[in-house]
């Protein structure tokens, strides 16, 4: 009998962890060093957009283009992996409610690849999952937020890479995308994964309803029942 092969792509800031303001503080000073300006960043919601998305809504009302923006993309993720570190440190990042638990047992089984699916630039997400005491090595393959300004462009690049680590091909069904946001629910259309919806970010469960998620939960915290909804009620 053929094995079935699981995909599980992870979003990070409010899915598997909190950094507690990390991130802005981080992303205010790299914007300094490389475009001498943070723009309008002050009153830009992070919350399902990426970093490359936060760079334009941030710098093109003050004059920045898209072009420049996407020029310096590989400096400011120098830049922005340089802040993070000086300033990790000082802010308490945690592992969100029963996520590491989840983690742990989807590390177990050889019929699943985790990722990630983040609007986090590359350099910034080994920093912070050790921080709040994930093994990055756990994650197998991602998709950055500065590989698309949008969120949907990002998981098609995850599946290729899965395909490609593992050697094997994902059924849209067994392709699933956890994230705390809309943005997370909704670009897992670009794949036609199911989706698990956490209310451990900024939106409940009821708003994260009405944008029709797989599951949702207040958290990850009964970890055998996200489990059993990654698995869409298959044996575990």
């Amino acid at each position: 009998m053929q094995t079935t092969h699981w995909l599980v792509l992870f979003d990070i800031d409010g899915t598997l962890l909190h950094s507690e303001g990390c991130g802005r503080a981080a992303t205010e000073l790299a914007m300094q060093d490389v475009f001498g300006t943070a723009g309008l960043l002050d009153a830009i919601h992070f919350a399902g957009k990426t970093d490359w998305q936060i760079l334009r809504e941030s710098l093109e009302p003050g004059g920045t283009s898209p072009d420049d923006v996407q020029s310096q993309l590989s400096r400011y993720d120098q830049a922005l992996a340089r802040r993070i570190d000086e300033l990790i440190v000082e802010f308490p990042v945690r592992p969100c409610v029963g996520a590491p638990d989840v983690v742990a047992a989807l590390r177990t089984r050889p019929d699943v690849v985790i990722g990630l699916v983040t609007g986090n630039m590359a350099g910034i997400v080994a920093p912070k999952l050790r921080a709040a005491g994930y093994d990055p090595a756990d994650f197998k393959i991602g998709a950055f937020g500065s590989e698309g300004w949008e969120r949907g462009m990002l998981p098609p690049l995850a599946l290729q890479r899965a395909r490609d680590y593992a050697g094997v091909d994902f059924a849209p069904e067994q392709i699933v995308i956890i994230g705390d946001t809309p943005s997370d629910i909704a670009c897992a259309a670009s794949v036609g994964a199911r989706t698990i919806a956490v209310a451990t970010g900024p939106f409940s469960v009821a708003e994260l309803q009405t944008h029709n998620p797989t599951y949702a939960f207040e958290s990850m915290a009964d970890h055998a029942a996200v489990l059993a909804a990654i698995f869409d009620g298959q044996a575990l």
